[in-house]
């Protein structure tokens, strides 16, 4: 099992609650603890936002559970009515599920039996769960800050070569179906936690002009060759529909689609390649000579196929559009690489081997 960021930031978050409780003798440091680990978020932008929600969760829980023992007592069966009003009330303000959470159990916390003072014992517990959440946050803001430009650059390299490298196999029937099967579900989830990822990205917050104006540049780039990469797994499902069928099809049909689909390929790994940096040494140099695909002669193949009578090939009219779609993807992120080592003809994206 691999240790994240975020399991080392809630295990830290925990110790920094409950040592700080303890110091300052809240009688129950451990909900500190519970709600430190509530509050930890992947990203700081998202912590800011949770603080505001579980300050309001909190303040609720412990309000009305205040009342309530001073009206009803604290019978479990009160406490349980005390949890169902809660839970209704933060769902009605459309807290998150995390935040109602932490609202139930600052009111299993308030509610617990006491010899104190109901008020002064509500305060205690309202100080020590606030206390978990500040220490989550401060967790968040200073130790492991997440860099999500270099993980995300590095999962769109890797999960783009993937299907790639399954494309070149697959156009000559060399992959073996259940292993392709395979990886389609698992760089289906990849693709997923890529989306994920960006919009993390997407979330945290420059402060400089100049860096601003960047991080934009670089969420369209990132963008784009995430659309680039579903289009290229598109032609890679598409393929593996058609496998069989392509076997019966003309050689002279096979031997035009490899070829262009190798030209579309190196395209794509060129562009990339040159993103990071790797094969550039002036921006106007960089994305050259790049071997254009003509995926319009392979559609007109394709019709000469179909006008030998055979119309069960019209099958084949989806994967030419997928192909279409795809240069006409890889066009546009040639254009908008372009665009952006023109501005920054100093600086390539981020990229990092690690996760």
């Amino acid at each position: 099992m691999k240790l994240g960021a975020r399991m080392l930031k809630t295990g830290l978050a925990v110790a920094i609650a409950l040592y700080a409780a303890t110091f300052i003798g809240f009688p129950s440091p451990v909900f500190a603890g519970i709600a430190a680990v509530f509050a930890i978020q992947p990203s700081i932008y998202r912590s800011f936002q949770t603080i505001l929600e579980q300050l309001q969760a909190n303040i609720i829980g412990v309000s009305i559970a205040t009342i309530i023992v001073f009206t009803l007592g604290n019978d479990p069966f009160v406490i349980g009515f005390t949890t169902i009003l809660v839970i209704g009330i933060c769902m009605y303000i459309k807290l998150s599920e995390g935040t109602i959470s932490l609202a139930i159990v600052a009111v299993i916390a308030v509610m617990e039996s006491t010899d104190m003072e109901v008020i002064q014992f509500a305060l205690m517990r309202f100080s020590s769960l606030t206390l978990g959440i500040f220490s989550a946050f401060l967790v968040n803001l200073l130790f492991l800050p997440p860099k999500y430009e270099t993980k995300l650059f590095h999962k769109i390299d890797r999960t783009t070569s993937d299907v790639l490298q399954w494309l070149r196999i697959t156009t000559r029937h060399l992959s073996d179906d259940p292993a392709l099967k395979g990886e389609i579900t698992r760089i289906q989830n990849e693709i997923s936690y890529i989306d994920q990822t960006y919009l993390l990205f997407t979330e945290e917050r420059t402060y400089l002009k100049k860096n601003r104006l960047s991080k934009a540049r670089k969420l369209i780039v990132f963008r784009q060759m995430i659309a680039t990469t579903k289009k290229s797994f598109d032609v890679l499902k598409a393929f593996h529909q058609l496998d069989e069928r392509i076997e019966s099809i003309p050689t002279m049909f096979q031997t035009a689609l490899i070829q262009e689909l190798d030209k579309v390929i190196h395209s794509h790994e060129r562009l990339l390649l040159s993103s990071m940096g790797r094969i550039r040494k002036h921006h106007k140099e960089t994305l050259q000579d790049i071997t254009e695909p003509d995926i319009p002669h392979l559609v007109e193949t394709l019709i000469q196929v179909y006008q030998e009578g055979e119309k069960d090939r019209l099958i084949f009219l989806p994967l030419a559009s997928r192909l279409m779609e795809y240069q006409h993807h890889l066009d546009h992120l040639q254009t908008l690489l372009k665009s952006y080592q023109q501005y920054h003809q100093d600086e390539q994206l981020s990229f990092s081997q690690k996760d």
